[in-house]
């Protein structure tokens, strides 16, 4: 499991976060802070690997949060995605020169933080299992920086489909390096094939999947997917 602190001043976003991250597979919620004091204390005494961390803050900056853990701990501290209603560019840039491994602008919903964060696993995944000692070439090293950059899922529609699902459907195909079919995309999430078919119907109408018709001897085409490149 991953363990993230949620950093943010406003109690009932900050629960909003923890139920987002609930729903994600392979994540869990180790603590909350509301201020830069408690997260400083709450990641010396929980260790966490990934902070979900508000800029404003009531006794300073998220920022200022990242650069007291690079200064204090000698360079090494968690990642960090910025969770925030701050546009202004500026803390966009710091952001970025500080490390953060993303930034969500408020308001965003379940879809959106489940996506940033399954890109964030299959990373750290790729990086165990290349090892510390590994070389790498220049295909390992685009691999690595495309799964940084995940494709934005569309926004979901009102009724019909669940975020989560809709997150853990797109990433079984962008993650298969092949065309898969609804029976293969259900197996590998664990959703009926009815489900994973109408949710890969969607993520075609939204252009984030293509269809590809599989022309066998006999009988109708087999429709498989795979993310668009």
């Amino acid at each position: 499991m991953i363990r993230i602190l949620v950093v943010d001043d406003d109690f009932r976003v900050s629960g909003l976060h923890c139920s987002f991250v609930a729903g994600v597979e392979g994540f869990e919620v180790v603590g909350q802070a509301a201020n830069v004091a408690e997260a400083l204390d709450a990641v010396r005494r929980l260790q966490p690997e990934l902070l979900l961390l508000d800029i404003f803050l009531p006794d300073g900056s998220g920022l200022d949060v990242l650069r007291r853990l690079t200064r204090d701990e000698g360079g090494t501290r968690p990642d960090a995605v910025m969770i925030t209603a701050d546009r202004d560019i500026t803390s966009v840039r710091t952001a970025m020169k500080l490390g953060a491994v993303g930034y969500l602008v408020k308001p965003f919903g379940a879809a959106a933080l489940a996506e940033r964060l399954t890109a964030y696993r299959e990373l750290q995944h790729k990086l165990d299992a290349l090892g510390p000692e590994a070389e790498t070439d220049q295909a390992d090293v685009d691999a690595l920086f495309s799964v940084a950059r995940p494709t934005r899922l569309p926004a979901i529609p009102a009724k019909g489909h669940s975020a989560p699902t809709l997150a853990l459907v797109h990433q079984a195909v962008r993650t298969a390096r092949r065309d898969l079919s609804a029976a293969e995309a259900a197996e590998l999430t664990g959703v009926s094939r009815a489900t994973a078919q109408r949710y890969l119907s969607y993520l075609v109408r939204e252009g984030v999947v293509r269809l590809e018709l599989r022309y066998g001897t006999t009988g109708r085409p087999e429709h498989r997917y795979r993310t668009v490149s």
